[in-house]
Order: C-alpha cells, then structure tokens, then sequence
C-alpha cells in the first residue's frame, strides 16, 4: 500500500465477470461466500456441496443454490462445487482483482485502525493515500501510507487513478467532502461517519456504513434473550 507500494494492473469489470440484475439480499450474501470458501480453501478442500456450505455459514442449501444460480450456477449435480473456481468467480462478481483503489479521508484512530488492517489487501484494495487537516499529521506515514492534505484531494485522486474514497472523518464535515468527489473520476464512497449521504444520479456509488446499528442490533438481542430468562 501507499505511494511507493507496486501499483496493481486495473481490470475492467465488465471484463471480469458477468454482472446480471440480481436482488440486494442476494449481492449482499456474497461476500460471505468469499470468507467461507477462503476458510474451505485453507482446508484443503477441493470441492463443497451446498450442505456442507449450508453447515457453515447457517444458510440453507436450497438458498445457497439460488444465489449461484442468479450468476450462473457453478456446480454440478451429485459433485457439488469445485472450490477454487467458485472462489475465483465469487472473486470476479465482487470486484476482487480489479485493482480498485482507495484513498481515506480522516487519519484519525478509525481511518489509522483502517488502514493498517489486512482487510483490503485480503480483498485485492490497495490504498494509496490518506488526507487530513491537521497540520501536525501531514506528511507522516500510517502502516504505510502517507497522510497528504485535505486540500489536496482532487489533485490526489488524479493522480492516484482513485476508485473508492473512506470517510472517517467527523460527521458534520460528510458532505463537504462528497461534494468534492463529485469533481473527480471516483467510482464509490464508503461512509463511516454517521451521516446518510446521497449523492442522486451521480456516477458515485455510496456505500454508508452505520457501526452504532450493529451495536444496537446486538444490545436487542441480549436484552431480549434476558427477558426470556
């Protein structure tokens, strides 16, 4: 990652895969697939069926198949599926391999904890840049990325072929910062600030992540298990 890191080759994803109509739920499950098969894969497995994936991942067999159909299917009857091309198709349908890449706006602890996490390498991510309006932060590197000034955004996102923008700054500046995008050749915005940003029929996709809806979901269901007690 970073300025000096070994730039990966863009694909087109029209050329990587197939990409028809499918439902919100479905696209969604996807990147479970992608987990599970890596687990399967690091197994040793050279084939699952959809029971055994059904096992695995609390999805029925019957749903599993559906969701693969809808691009094709991928197995066959009586074999199941070949795990290395199901994976590297899950991989194609999700972009993985593309070589999107990423620049995160707020170096602060989420934006530093982000980056210098595996997930995106795992995922074929390469994050370029980080931006902030902090004086004493430019210049320095997190992991190994270095933190450019805010001002310089647009500027960094030619110059990087920047597909995905992060925010992880605070809230109230959200918007500010799309608004900028909107200048720029980016493809897709991942939101962590807690504003519901939507940009309408620009070319940016928004992707807004709310962390405290998870915390939530999960406090229901403790204080709902509890009640049963």
């Amino acid at each position: 990652m970073g300025e000096n890191s070994k730039k990966t080759k863009k694909v087109s994803v029209k050329s990587a895969a197939y990409m028809p109509e499918v439902s919100p739920a479905v696209i969604k499950r996807l990147p479970r697939y992608f987990r599970y098969l890596r687990e399967v894969i690091r197994q040793g497995k050279t084939r699952v069926s959809s029971a055994e994936l059904s096992k695995m991942m609390n999805v029925t067999a019957s749903q599993i198949r559906q969701d693969l159909n809808c691009f094709g299917g991928f197995g066959q009857q009586g074999y199941g599926y070949n795990v290395n091309f199901l994976y590297t198709k899950i991989c194609e349908i999700l972009g993985v391999g593309c070589g999107f890449r990423a620049l995160v706006i707020g170096a602060g602890n989420l934006g530093s904890a982000l980056v210098k996490s595996s997930m995106f390498d795992k995922r074929g991510v390469d994050v370029v840049a980080m931006v902030d309006v902090r004086e004493n932060i430019i210049g320095k590197t997190i992991g190994d990325v270095t933190v450019y000034k805010m001002d310089d955004l647009e500027e960094l996102c030619e110059k990087f072929e920047v597909d995905i923008v992060i925010l992880t700054l605070p809230k109230e500046n959200a918007t500010a910062a799309a608004q900028k995008l909107l200048n720029t050749k980016v493809k897709g915005i991942w939101n962590f600030t807690g504003k519901e940003l939507d940009l309408g029929d620009s070319h940016i996709v928004v992707e807004n992540e709310h962390i405290g809806d998870s915390l939530m979901t999960l406090c229901y269901e403790i204080a709902r298990r509890e009640e049963d007690l």
